[in-house]
C-alpha cells in the first residue's frame, strides 16, 4: 500500500528536494497535501505533477490565480488557511514540516495531530515551540524526526546511545561565503554576495544566516531542546569542507562522526525511508565517492562572526531564543530588501537585545502559542523602532 505524504513548503529548497525523491519513487508513495505561499509557477507544476487532493496557498492573490487556472478540475480542493483542511480521521504517514520562520509552527502543530511521521525541516518551530510539539507528538503517538544536516547526523549518531556518556557535541559550520575575506571589506558585503554559499545550494534566509553563522546559533538551541541536553554539552567549530555535519565525542575517549555530501537529498531520503537503503538505486543518486586528503576544523573567530557571543546570553532566560529569532528573522529580511546593511545586522540584534523591556519578555513562560506570539510580536516591532530611530 502507498504511503501517504504532505509537504508543507513544497516550492521551497526541502520541499522541492522531497518531491524530487518521491517522484522518483511514484509506486510507494500518494501526495495528499502540498502548502506554499506564492511561487505560482512552481504551485501549478506540482499541481499538474504530483495531483494532490489539497494545495494550501496561503497568498491569497496566488490562490485566486490558482483558482482561475484549474477551476475545472473537481479533483483538487484549494484552501488559504490550514484551519480550513476538512478533519480526517485517517492519519497522514508521513508530514515534512518545511515553511520557513515561525509562520511554520502553527501548521507543524496542526499536523503533528494528523501524521504518523513528521519530519522537521523547520528549525524555528523547535526553538520557539519544541515544549508544544513535543507535548503533541507524545499525545498522538507521532515520531519525530530533525531534517536539518546536522542534527539528523546527531541523531543516528546518538542511537542506541545512553545520553550520560556524552562528553560533547561539535556541530559544525562551514563559514559561509565570508570565512576567508578580509575583515576591512564587511562593510561593503552585498546581498548577493551573502546568498553565494561556497557549498550549499539553499533559500535566501538560510544563506544569509550561514553568512553571519546565525543558522548555527539557531541550530544550537534547537539541538539543545531536540536532545534534551545543556548548553555546555554543545561547540560549533568551522569545517570548511562542509562533509562532516556533526562529531560526538563520548566520555570513554572515543569520538565519533557522520559524514556526507553537502547535499540535502541524503539526509531527506533517510529520514522519509527510515531504514536501510541503496540510494544509488532508490532515487538514481550518484555518490562522488571520493574522500577527500584532509578534514580540517578551526575555532569560531568571534570577530568575524560575533553571533557566537549569543551563547552565553542563551543560557539565562527561558524565552530568549523565541527573542533571537525574532529579531533575526525582521534583520535578514531588512538586509535582503537593501534597507541595511550587512555589518547592521549585528549591531542591531545586541541592540535589541539590551532593549529595557527585553528581560521582562525573555523571562515569560510561553508554554502556549499564544505566549509565543506576544513574546515573538514585542520582538519585532522592537527591532523595526531600534531601526528607525538608529543611523548604523
Amino acid at each position: 500500500m502507498k504511503k501517504t505524504i504532505a509537504v508543507l513548503g513544497s516550492t521551497g529548497s526541502i520541499g522541492s528536494t522531497t518531491l524530487k525523491i518521491i517522484n522518483h519513487n511514484k509506486k510507494l508513495f500518494n501526495i495528499k497535501i502540498l502548502a506554499a505561499n506564492s511561487n505560482y509557477k512552481k504551485i501549478c507544476n506540482q499541481i499538474k505533477k504530483f495531483k494532490p487532493s489539497i494545495f494550501i496557498i496561503s497568498n491569497e492573490r496566488t490562490l485566486l490565480k490558482v483558482k482561475k487556472k484549474f477551476k475545472k478540475n473537481k479533483k483538487i480542493f484549494l484552501f488559504n488557511k490550514f484551519s480550513e483542511i476538512p478533519t480526517n480521521k485517517k492519519k497522514i504517514n508521513i508530514t515534512i514540516s518545511a515553511i520557513p520562520g515561525i509562520s511554520g509552527l502553527d501548521s507543524t502543530l496542526r499536523f503533528i495531530k494528523k501524521s504518523d511521521k513528521m519530519l522537521l525541516a523547520n528549525k524555528e518551530s523547535v526553538i520557539c515551540g519544541w515544549q508544544l510539539i513535543n507535548k503533541e507528538a507524545k499525545k498522538n503517538k507521532t515520531k519525530i524526526l530533525p531534517l536539518d544536516s546536522e542534527h539528523f547526523s546527531i541523531h543516528k549518531l546518538l542511537q542506541g546511545i545512553n545520553l550520560s556518556e556524552i562528553h560533547k557535541i561539535y556541530i559544525t559550520a562551514s563559514g559561509g561565503p565570508f570565512l576567508n575575506l578580509p575583515y576591512s571589506k564587511f562593510s561593503k558585503i552585498t546581498y548577493k554576495q551573502a546568498l553565494k554559499h561556497p557549498k550549499w545550494s539553499m533559500g535566501k534566509k538560510i544563506s544569509i544566516d550561514s553568512a553571519t553563522m546565525m543558522n548555527k546559533i539557531l541550530e544550537l538551541i534547537e539541538a539543545k531542546k531536540l536532545f534534551n541536553l545543556d548548553y555546555s554539552k554543545f561547540e560549533i567549530i568551522i569545517h570548511p569542507q562542509s562533509l562532516v555535519h556533526a562529531i560526538v565525542e563520548f566520555k570513554s575517549g572515543i569520538s565519533k562522526f557522520l559524514y556526507h555530501e553537502p547535499n540535502m537529498i541524503i539526509p531527506i531520503t533517510n529520514a522519509i525511508f527510515d531504514t536501510k537503503i541503496d540510494i544509488r538505486k532508490l532515487i538514481n543518486y550518484k555518490l562522488k565517492n571520493n574522500l577527500p586528503t584532509e578534514l580540517n576544523f578551526i575555532p569560531v573567530d568571534k570577530r568575524r562572526f560575533p553571533v557566537i557571543n549569543l551563547i552565553p546570553i542563551l543560557k539565562k532566560h527561558k524565552s530568549t531564543p523565541i527573542i533571537i529569532n525574532a529579531i533575526n528573522e525582521i534583520l535578514v529580511d531588512q538586509f535582503i530588501n537593501k534597507k541595511i546593511s550587512f555589518n547592521s545586522i549585528n549591531k542591531y540584534l545586541f541592540m535589541v537585545l539590551k532593549d529595557k523591556n527585553y528581560k521582562k519578555y525573555a523571562i515569560q513562560s510561553a508554554n502556549k502559542l499564544k505566549h509565543i506570539y506576544k513574546i515573538d510580536q514585542w520582538a519585532r516591532n522592537t527591532t523595526y523602532k531600534i531601526i528607525n530611530e538608529s543611523n548604523i
